[in-house]
């Protein structure tokens, strides 16, 4: 089968290495180069341990005390726009005890396999830079450190517990935080893996394989017959297909207007700063949970990444973001320089849907049209199990599509009010 998959982002790539064990014809398109959009900038990790959704229990409450701040770690910026305010009413309508609990299984449904599926492909022999070295949730505020600990039995499920850790076993784990951290969530499977790596690695064996990566090709439509979409345009040519996947990220929601199903994915905005060489030596990965600022040790240097901005398709970078996110490390470590150099911020917009959950399966019943997109802060984590998956969809077993596929909305659209 002719497969087009749009989008070369960490998500559309390993989808389409999935695909082509399988023995399909694949082109992969992307209006930039490979990896270089939302995957390029991320945590840098698999993380387990941060698999929750977006909607949780207090985000309403917490996001009304810090929308109207540039430098918070969640930030909405003012808008009129009804497409936005609905999805913000929706998420806020996601915000339950019930479906955050859901939501966390589904993650942590989909990611399971990451590990697994990572080494099957270096085994494969995909070469990119990995490590293992867990990843500790450190905490200075016993508040949230406690709702934390309330989600265990459904990470306990899945293998997934961690180690527990009062003030001396968090600095045993990583002796370089400051005494401001007190209390720890030590995840000893997670993983760190640079994304750039891993992106060049699947785009090489995508074509290794036969299959081809077209970047600065733009889709400008596509081209429906009585089969459904037999091809996909862009501004060169067109490109025959039996079959569409969707994983263009951020961009997959106006895609999916020209395809006729609407998806509801608003852009959320990012940030990350690379120490190099890294002002110090870390052994673990790290998330500071109350700035919400992931530290990540990497060959020759450190990542910072974190925040959460709803500021439309606005890749600009704020200073204020930036520097919030430097403070939290200065704070966070003993010995952290805060003049240490680091390159120049990036700020990249990951792809949100209202219920915090992806959108992985077929865009209308009887179509061909698969969507892999709408990961949130999850891509990396989520990209194996989310290109299994797709693999598993197109080979025709519908039972793979838990509850992330596209029809939810649907559905949601024609439920009648109360």
């Amino acid at each position: 089968m002719r497969i087009v998959v749009v989008g070369a982002g960490v998500i559309g790539l390993a989808c389409a290495y999935e695909l082509l064990q399988d023995g399909h014809e694949i082109t992969v398109v992307d209006s930039g180069l490979a990896g270089a959009a939302a995957s390029h900038g991320n945590a840098a990790k698999i993380a387990i341990a941060e698999t929750g959704p977006v909607p949780a229990p207090g985000m309403v409450v917490q996001a009304l005390r810090w929308m109207l701040r540039a430098d918070t770690p969640l930030y909405v910026r003012p808008s009129l726009s009804p497409g936005f305010i609905r999805f913000l009413v929706q998420m806020a309508r996601h915000c339950t005890e019930d479906e955050f609990r859901a939501g966390l299984d589904l993650h942590l449904r989909l990611a399971s396999t990451a590990n697994e599926l990572l080494d099957e492909w270096q085994a494969a022999g995909l070469e990119f830079e990995m490590h293992r070295r867990g990843v500790l949730l450190a905490h200075e505020n016993a508040g949230h450190f406690q709702d934390h600990l309330r989600y265990q039995d459904v990470f306990a499920a899945y293998g997934a517990e961690p180690e527990v850790l009062d003030a001396d076993g968090v600095h045993r784990v990583e002796p370089a935080l400051s005494d401001r951290v007190q209390h720890g969530l030590f995840y000893p499977r997670d993983r760190q893996i640079e994304p750039d790596s891993l992106t060049s690695a699947l785009a090489a064996h995508v074509r290794k394989l036969g299959g081809e990566v077209r970047e600065n090709t733009r889709v400008w439509k596509f081209d429906r017959g009585a089969a459904g979409i037999g091809g996909v345009l862009t501004a060169r040519e067109r490109l025959p297909c039996d079959a569409v996947v969707l994983a263009a990220g951020v961009w997959s929601g106006p895609l999916s207007r020209l395809l006729g199903t609407p998806l509801p994915i608003h852009p959320g905005k990012g940030y990350s700063l690379d120490y190099t060489p890294p002002p110090l030596t870390l052994r673990t990965s790290l998330t500071l949970e109350d700035a919400r600022v992931a530290v990540t040790p990497l060959n020759g240097m450190v990542r910072l990444a974190g925040t959460m901005e709803f500021s439309g398709f606005d890749k600009r970078v704020r200073v204020r973001r930036v520097e919030a996110i430097k403070r939290a490390a200065a704070e966070a470590f003993r010995d952290w320089d805060p003049a240490a150099p680091h390159r120049a911020a990036w700020a990249g917009m990951r792809p949100m849907t209202p219920d915090g959950l992806p959108i992985v399966g077929r865009l209308a019943d009887d179509g061909n049209v698969w969507v892999a997109s709408g990961h949130g802060m999850l891509g990396l984590t989520l990209a194996p199990g989310t290109a299994h998956t797709i693999r598993r969809l197109v080979r025709g077993d519908t039972a793979e599509e838990l509850q992330t596929s596209p029809g939810r909305f649907r559905r949601a659209r024609r439920r009648p009010r109360r």
